[in-house]
């Protein structure tokens, strides 16, 4: 994937805040995933840069990584954004689309949500003193652009970059034909973790129809609900040619840092080689939707 090999079809979603469930943040997690061998999503609310991330996975290991990227009112910062990840050998740009604005997030407002004092976003240019300053939801409509669109976008993007361009956040096969038109190299359909706008569908019941859209015409990644190597395989089975985990990378780092991120792709590896075999599948490209039961087929709820 990105021209290189992965140990299994999983990458680590470009989760921010690192640093809150342990201090060496995404430094940790992409040592965690050059060892294990999967690529890694960096975030534009990361607590390191992306050129101390990307080093910290090549100091270990051979590792790809890909740039988080929102539209923003202030292009100049965007474009800078776009600079450092290319130098720092970032392979794609994954352009958030479901994000014009943040969604309602009940537990931010009734905790006061604030991370804690020390860290800062280094890839948006906020201090650790710019972050205790504002709410969450404050600082993040200062920078994010809320009037973005696929005719704004995609083709500024192509003017100033030759990195891959992926949108993140499709959940139709509308979407993914207008990201087909529009040029795009890939789609990674993702609800944000369903924190964006409630009641959105789980993205394993979107991915058949926007896979049919999409088959031998732009690569499509899943991000949301992978929780096992069961996960793994139906959304493979449905179209999917990888799996993207953002919150069990979080909970490794606060199991145990580097070790914790580890050992959770570990299991995910294990458990994903144990499903294949007992589903009767040597290879990956095995993998297929005949290998499922379909029990609705206007939304499959899909079981081995």
């Amino acid at each position: 994937m990105f021209g290189q090999n992965v140990s299994f079809p999983l990458c680590v979603s470009p989760a921010g805040i690192q640093a809150m469930a342990h201090p060496d943040g995404e430094l940790a997690t992409s040592r965690a995933c050059a060892r294990v061998g999967v690529n890694m999503g960096v975030s534009s609310f990361a607590n390191y840069s992306v050129e101390e991330i990307t080093a910290a996975g090549r100091s270990v290991g051979s590792i790809n990584h890909v740039m988080q990227l929102y539209s923003m009112n202030d292009r100049a910062k965007e474009l800078n954004i776009i600079r450092r990840a290319e130098q720092a050998g970032c392979k794609a740009i994954f352009l958030t689309a479901d994000s014009p604005v943040l969604g309602v997030r009940y537990n931010e407002y009734r905790n006061n949500f604030l991370p804690p004092d020390g860290i800062a976003y280094p890839m948006i240019d906020k201090s650790a003193d710019d972050v205790q300053s504002q709410s969450h939801e404050g600082g993040f409509a200062a920078f994010n652009s809320s009037s973005h669109s696929w005719e704004k976008e995609i083709p500024w993007l192509r003017s100033v970059t030759k990195m891959e361009i992926w949108i993140k956040g499709v959940l139709s096969p509308d979407d993914v034909e207008l990201a087909v038109q529009y040029g795009c190299d890939g789609v990674i359909i993702s609800n944000h973790g369903g924190r964006q706008l409630d009641e959105t569908p789980a993205t394993i019941d979107v991915l058949p129809e926007c896979a049919k859209v999409a088959r031998g015409r732009i690569r499509v990644h899943i991000d949301g609900g992978i929780r096992s190597g069961n996960d793994m395989f139906k959304a493979l089975a449905l179209g999917a040619e990888c799996c993207c985990v953002g919150r069990p990378a979080l909970w490794g780092l606060s199991y145990d840092g580097e070790r914790g991120v580890e050992l959770m792709l570990n299991i995910l590896k294990r458990d994903f080689a144990r499903c294949m075999q007992l589903a009767g599948c040597k290879k990956v490209s095995e993998i297929s939707p005949a290998s499922l039961g379909i029990f609705r087929t206007d939304g499959p709820l899909a079981r081995l």
